[in-house]
C-alpha cells in the first residue's frame, strides 16, 4: 500500500518515509524538481521511497501518475503551492483529506484576514487593490491608514510583502507590485507592532492541540526575511493559556478542523493578531525541532491524517525534549555559489550544530531579499530555546557563502553590496514552498 505526496517541504523525507513505512504503507514522493530535496534523498537509504518525477503543475498529469500507484490509500498535503490541487486531487481520486473550498479560503489571505476581522478576531480589516490603479494609495490610506502591509494574498517565502510607513513608500510598493508576477491578488491590511510568533498546532474534528510556540526573528525593515527561529519559546502561563485559546478558534473560524498548522502572529499590545495561516507543519527546519522537543516522529501524524485517522499526536507527549533554534544563511550578492567558509569550523561550538544546505555550488543565486537567498541553515540544540537560539546566531557567524559575481571568472566568493533584487534566474522556494 502506498501514501504519496504532491510536493513536500525541503527537510523531514526521511522522517516522512520513516512515519509511512510505520503505518505499513511506502511514500511515493511527486515532484517537478528532485535538486529541491537533495540533501534529504542523499540521506536516505536507498530504495526506502519512490520519487516519482512529473510537471506537478499538470493536474491531469498528477491525476494518471497517482493512479499508477499500488494500492494508493493517501495523499500528503504539506505545502502551500500545492495544497489546492492535492485537496481537489484527494477528492477526485476517493481519498481522506479536507474539503477543498476549506483549502481555497486558507490560500487566500485576504479573505482569512476579511473573515477573522468580521468575526472579531483581528482588529484589520483586509482591502483588495490593483496595483495599477490610480486611486489605489488614497484607498489605503483613507480605508486602511498608515504604517500598512501591501501583500499578495497568496505569496509564499516571505515573497511579495511590503511594509509601508508613509505615503512616498506605499507608492513606491504599488509600484513594485505592478511589476511582479503574484500567485494570488494584491491587498493591504494594517500593520501590527510587535515580535512575530508562530503557533504550531495540530487538528482532529475540530479539536486543536498547541503543540508550541516558535519564535521568529525578521530582518529590518523594510524586508521581511526571516533570518533565525527558536522552538519552543517558554511562554509565562498566562499568556500561553491566551495563545491556546486564541489560535484555536482562528483554526475553527477559518474552516481549518484536521492536521497541522502554522500559525504565524504578532504579539502586539493588545494580544495576538494573526499574520497568516499555513495548513501544514512550519517550514525550513520546523518539523525537525517539533521532533526534537516532543521526542516523537511528528510526521507519524501528517500520516494519520492523510489516511483520514485521528492522529495519536493529540494526546501527547508534552514539550519534553531539547529545544532547537535555527539560522538560515543568506548570500550577500547575486552570482554563482560556488561553496561556504567556516563549515569545518561548527564542531567547535556548542549545541552540536548541523548544517543544511538548501543550494549546492554551481547555483545561481538570484535573489536577496526573501527566503530564495537562503544558501543552507545552521541548527543547533540546548536547554531552553534562548540558548539554543545564542547558540545557533553564534555558529551561523562562522559561516560564509561564497558567491562569483556575474561575469568574474576568478572563482573568488565575496560580499558585495548585496543591493537590488531581480526576478531573473528563478528556482523552487527552498523553505516555505
Amino acid at each position: 500500500m502506498t501514501v504519496a505526496a504532491l510536493e513536500a517541504l525541503t527537510f523531514g523525507l526521511d522522517r516522512l518515509a520513516e512515519a509511512a513505512a510505520g503505518a505499513g504503507h511506502r511514500l511515493a514522493l511527486l515532484t517537478g524538481d528532485r535538486a529541491v530535496y537533495r540533501h534529504e534523498l542523499a540521506r536516505i537509504a536507498p530504495g526506502a521511497l519512490d520519487v516519482i518525477d512529473v510537471d506537478t503543475g499538470d493536474r491531469d498529469a498528477c491525476a494518471a501518475a497517482l493512479a499508477r500507484l499500488p494500492g494508493l490509500r493517501g495523499l500528503i498535503n504539506s505545502t502551500d503551492t500545492w495544497s489546492v490541487p492535492a485537496a481537489e486531487l484527494a477528492a477526485a481520486l476517493g481519498l481522506p483529506g479536507p474539503s477543498p473550498e476549506s483549502v481555497r479560503l486558507l490560500r487566500d489571505k485576504s479573505r482569512v484576514r476579511a473573515l477573522l476581522h468580521e468575526r472579531g478576531l483581528s482588529r484589520g480589516p483586509a482591502l483588495p487593490v490593483a496595483a495599477g490603479d490610480p486611486d489605489a494609495a488614497a484607498r489605503v490610506l483613507r480605508e486602511i491608514g498608515l504604517p500598512a502591509v501591501v501583500k499578495d494574498s497568496a505569496g509564499t517565502s516571505s515573497r511579495n510583502v511590503w511594509p509601508v510607513r508613509d505615503e512616498e513608500a506605499l507608492r513606491g510598493a504599488l509600484a513594485e507590485a505592478a511589476e511582479r508576477p503574484l500567485l494570488g491578488r494584491l491587498f493591504a491590511e494594517p500593520f501590527f507592532a510587535g515580535p512575530v510568533y508562530s503557533a504550531e498546532t495540530l487538528s482532529w474534528a475540530g479539536t486543536t492541540r498547541l503543540l508550541g510556540v516558535l519564535s521568529r526573528q525578521l530582518s529590518p525593515e523594510p524586508l521581511v526575511r526571516e533570518e533565525a527561529a527558536a522552538f519552543p519559546v517558554a511562554l509565562p502561563a498566562a499568556l500561553h493559556g491566551r495563545v491556546e485559546d486564541w489560535v484555536a478558534r482562528v483554526l475553527h473560524t477559518a474552516g481549518h478542523h484536521e492536521g497541522f498548522g502554522h500559525v504565524e502572529f504578532v504579539l502586539t499590545t493588545g494580544g495576538p493578531e494573526l499574520v497568516e495561516i499555513n495548513r501544514r507543519i512550519g517550514g525550513a527546519l520546523v518539523g525537525e525541532a517539533l521532533c526534537r522537543a516532543l521526542g516523537v516522529n511528528v510526521y507519524e501524524a501528517l500520516v494519520d491524517t492523510a489516511l483520514g485517522r485521528r492522529p495519536a499526536l493529540l494526546d501527547g507527549p508534552g514539550a519534553t525534549g531539547p529545544a532547537t533554534a535555527f539560522v538560515l544563511v543568506y548570500a550577500a550578492r547575486r552570482g554563482t555559489l560556488t561553496g561556504w567558509s567556516g563549515l569545518d569550523h561548527l564542531a567547535a561550538f556548542p549545541g552540536e550544530p548541523a548544517w543544511y544546505p538548501t543550494l549546492a555550488p554551481g547555483d545561481r543565486v538570484a535573489h536577496l531579499t526573501d527566503q530564495r537567498g537562503c544558501t543552507g541553515i545552521v541548527l543547533a540544540g540546548g536547554e531552553t530555546a534562548e540558548l539554543a537560539l545564542h547558540r545557533a546566531l553564534a555558529a551561523a557567524g562562522a559561516v560564509r557563502p561564497l558567491v562569483r559575481p556575474d561575469g568574474d571568472d576568478d572563482g573568488n566568493g565575496g560580499d558585495g553590496d548585496g543591493d537590488g533584487d531581480r526576478d531573473d534566474g528563478d528556482k523552487a522556494e527552498p523553505l516555505g514552498r
